[in-house]
C-alpha cells in the first residue's frame, strides 16, 4: 500500500473513540458498540498510543475529553459523515443523480424555453450541477463535436452530422422598435414600412441561416436593408434598440417581458423565421447526468404561445 495511505490508527479505533466521546461513559459506549468493555478500553489505549496524546481523563465518577480529545472529535465528525455518505453518493452517481453537465445556449433559448427546463430539471435532479455558458450556434456546434459540451440550445439551418436534435421553437419574427419610433404605434407593419429604419443584426458567422433568411425577407419585400450595427450577444442588440440606434428582429415568445422604452410589433408579409433546438452527441448509453438533462429538455411542458410542436429526437435531421 502507498505510504500516503498508511495510518497508525484504524477506522474502527476512530469510531470507538467517537462513541466514547459522545457518551462519556465506557460501559454504555461498549453496549452501543456491542463489544466488551475491556476490549473497548484497549482500543482507546491503542489509539492514544498511536496518536501520542491522551484523549480522555477517567476517574471513578466521570470520563472527560482532554483538549487533544476534543480537537480530534471536532475534526473526526465531518470525516465520518463523509465516509457514511460514500455508498449513497456512488449509487446516486450510477443512477445519474450526481455529476456535471456542460450546457451552452443562445439568448433566444434563455428568453423563451430554457428557464422552465432548468426549473423542472433542478426539481427532479437537485444533485446534478449544470455549467451554463451563452454561446453562438457556430461555437456550440464545434464544442459538441469536440465533446466539450454535453448539449446545446442552438439554431440549426443545415444537417448536423453526429448530433441528435429536438425542436423546441419555430416562429416568425416581428420587429422590436424604440418606443418613440414613428411606426411604433402602428398595428400592421411590414418591412416596406421600415425601409428607412436602420437595423441591428448580429455577425453572420454566428448563425448564417437566420442571417440569410433575414436578408431574403428584405429582398422579397423589395427593401434594401440599412444595417446600423452587427453585435452579439442578443442582449446587446436589444440595448441598442433601447438607445434609439435602430430596430431588431425578435420572435413573439421572446417579446413577453420587455422594458417600457421599446415596442414589439408583428410583421405582415416577408419576415425571417427563428428555429431553436436542443442538441447532443448520441451515445449508447448516454452519460447518466446528461441523459437526465436531455429527458427534462425534451419532455418539458411548452410555454403558451410557442408555435412549433416538438418533434421526436432524430439524429442529424435537416432543418
Amino acid at each position: 500500500m502507498p505510504e500516503e495511505y498508511q495510518y497508525p490508527f484504524s477506522l474502527r479505533q476512530l469510531t470507538c473513540f467517537r462513541e466514547v466521546a459522545r457518551q462519556l461513559h465506557f460501559r454504555r459506549a461498549a453496549e452501543t458498540l456491542a463489544v466488551a468493555q475491556p476490549a473497548l478500553s484497549r482500543t482507546i489505549a491503542q489509539l492514544e498510543q498511536a496518536l501520542g496524546a491522551r484523549l480522555f481523563t477517567r476517574t471513578r465518577r466521570e470520563v472527560a475529553l482532554t483538549p487533544a480529545g476534543a480537537a480530534l472529535l471536532r475534526q473526526l465528525e465531518p470525516v465520518l459523515r463523509s465516509l457514511a455518505a460514500l455508498a449513497d453518493e456512488a449509487r446516486a452517481a450510477a443512477a445519474g443523480e450526481r455529476g456535471l453537465v456542460r450546457i451552452a445556449f443562445t439568448g433566444l433559448a434563455m428568453a423563451t424555453v430554457l428557464p422552465a427546463i432548468l426549473r423542472e430539471f433542478h426539481r427532479r435532479h437537485p444533485g446534478i450541477r449544470l455549467e451554463l455558458n451563452e454561446s453562438p450556434t457556430s461555437t456550440q456546434l464545434a464544442g459538441l463535436a469536440a465533446g466539450e459540451l454535453g448539449c446545446g440550445f442552438f439554431h440549426p439551418d443545415a444537417v448536423t452530422p453526429g448530433l441528435t436534435t429536438h425542436q423546441l421553437l419555430r416562429e416568425r419574427n416581428g420587429v422590436l422598435l424604440p418606443a418613440g419610433h414613428p411606426q411604433a404605434r402602428r398595428r400592421g407593419l411590414s418591412l416596406v414600412d421600415l425601409a428607412a429604419t436602420p437595423f441591428v443584426l448580429f455577425p453572420r458567422v454566428h448563425n448564417p441561416g437566420f442571417y440569410d433568411r433575414t436578408l431574403a425577407a428584405f429582398a422579397q419585400a423589395g427593401v434594401t436593408p440599412r444595417i446600423a450595427e452587427e453585435v452579439w450577444p442578443r442582449a446587446n442588440a436589444v440595448g441598442l434598440v433601447r438607445a434609439g440606434l435602430g430596430a431588431t428582429f425578435m420572435c413573439p415568445s421572446e417579446a413577453r417581458n420587455l422594458p417600457g422604452d421599446v415596442t414589439f410589433r408583428p410583421l405582415a408579409g416577408p419576415a425571417p423565421e427563428s428555429r431553436l433546438v436542443v442538441g447532443w452527441k448520441p451515445a449508447d448509453p448516454l452519460d447518466p447526468p446528461l441523459a437526465a438533462f436531455v429527458a427534462a429538455a425534451t419532455e418539458a411542458p411548452r410555454r403558451p404561445g410557442l408555435s412549433a410542436r416538438p418533434r421526436p429526437p432524430a439524429a442529424a435531421r435537416p432543418r
